[in-house]
């Protein structure tokens, strides 16, 4: 059962979003950086400024890491606002 935590200015991130069909404590503790995160996209900020500054990562010294941390989380984001909302 998801206990539904609070949305969190400064989460710990984790390496990977999770990929489970239902939304997670993680997601709602993630939610300000989704919304971040699909902030930039939309206007068009470089992934690697966005690991820099949402996700707190720095793709210069950990390029796979930072990478992978952004396209799971920005997926998860996205999943969020298609299919995750509704529940």
């Amino acid at each position: 059962m998801v206990q539904r935590l609070q949305p969190s200015v400064d989460p710990k991130v984790a390496d990977e979003a999770p990929s489970r069909p239902e939304l997670t404590n993680y997601d709602y503790e993630m939610l300000l950086h989704y919304l971040r995160l699909l902030d930039a996209e939309a206007e068009g900020v470089d992934w690697r400024e966005v690991a820099r500054v949402v996700l707190k990562t720095d793709p210069e010294r950990e390029y796979v890491r930072a990478k992978r941390m952004y396209d799971t989380h920005l997926a998860r984001a996205r999943w969020m606002t298609e299919q995750g909302y509704r529940n």
